[in-house]
């Protein structure tokens, strides 16, 4: 393996602060190590919902090709942004113990989600967080909200929103925890599926990379998030899918939640399952075993009435 290595990462500053976490980490094996900055299709075009301009892959098309050119040997991305379904060529290398999981509330007036008045703006452009939002107060007004993480507080700070929801590993990793009004708890507000957690993804041709990122992966972290993209995945999951799938690692036992809602009715009651199951964290095939553990889970929502896209037609 190379003694140096480049990484591809997007340029907005969480995106960068991720890389440069990560650079750092396999500096200390005594790897040099350069980044490479890009802008993605998805950072570029903001004036329309993910959903409609081709998913989360527009976060990583770009460096996934810088990556099969040879320009770069690897790249970090948010796992919240790694689509299901990885291009022919490519895989997960390593995931990396995961920041707070949460959502925050995040306003500059309420304290809190309970305290807007009835018919308040709130921002997102997740349908996740959508129907969660709308299973709370179904007098709100939700409306898109596109861009990073600076850019998205400017158009709160400016009065566009009543308030804002992020993810609070984002807020955290840039020294924003004080932005976070209140924290909503996992049970209020499931988180997306990977929320928190950091992957490294190369090519699969480059195995000889593994020796250098295999001490980055965290093994619970990565049960965790391998669980909840099963979910995701046998859901037809996407940035287009109202789903939220959160797992926790505790005492032996992995613990899953999942929600499903239809956004086009307005305040209907969510689709819940959840479920434990007991895994040995040194099995040889435990990551795959997290997944179908995931897929039983998402089709017990399917058995209560979640439509996947796989069968709606989206």
């Amino acid at each position: 393996m190379n003694a140096s290595l480049t990484i591809a990462t997007r340029e907005s500053r969480l995106a960068l602060w991720q890389a440069h976490h990560v650079k750092q980490r396999l500096e200390q094996q005594g790897l040099g190590i350069t980044l490479l900055g890009m802008t993605t299709q998805g950072d570029q075009i903001l004036d329309q919902p993910l959903s409609q301009i081709g998913g989360k892959g527009l976060f990583i098309k770009e460096l996934e090709v810088a990556m099969a050119k040879g320009e770069a040997h690897l790249a970090v991305h948010s796992m919240k942004d790694v689509p299901m379904a990885l291009p022919e060529g490519f895989e997960l290398a390593c995931i990396l113990e995961r920041e707070d999981p949460r959502d925050a509330w995040v306003s500059t007036q309420y304290e809190s989600l309970a305290a807007l008045p009835q018919g308040a703006v709130v921002g997102t452009s997740s349908l996740r967080r959508t129907v969660l939002l709308a299973a709370m107060r179904p007098d709100l007004r939700i409306e898109p909200l596109r861009g990073n993480l600076d850019t998205r507080l400017k158009k709160l700070d400016s009065g566009h929103y009543a308030g804002i929801v992020l993810a609070s590993a984002g807020l955290k990793r840039l020294g924003l925890s004080d932005r976070i009004r209140k924290t909503f708890s996992l049970t209020e507000m499931i988180p997306a599926a990977g929320q928190g957690a950091i992957g490294i993804e190369i090519c699969s041709s480059r195995r000889d990379l593994l020796g250098a990122l295999t001490p980055l992966n965290d093994i619970k972290t990565a049960l965790e998030v391998y669980a909840e993209r099963g979910v995701s995945r046998t859901m037809g999951g996407s940035c287009s899918m109202p789903l939220a799938a959160h797992a926790q690692w505790l005492e032996k036992t992995l613990h899953l939640s999942a929600a499903w809602g239809d956004p086009l009715l307005n305040g209907s009651e969510l689709i819940k399952a959840e479920a434990q199951r007991i895994f040995d964290l040194s099995a040889p095939d435990l990551l795959s075993q997290a997944s179908q553990f995931g897929a039983e889970v998402a089709n017990r929502l399917i058995e209560k009435g979640a439509v996947p896209l796989v069968k709606s037609g989206v």
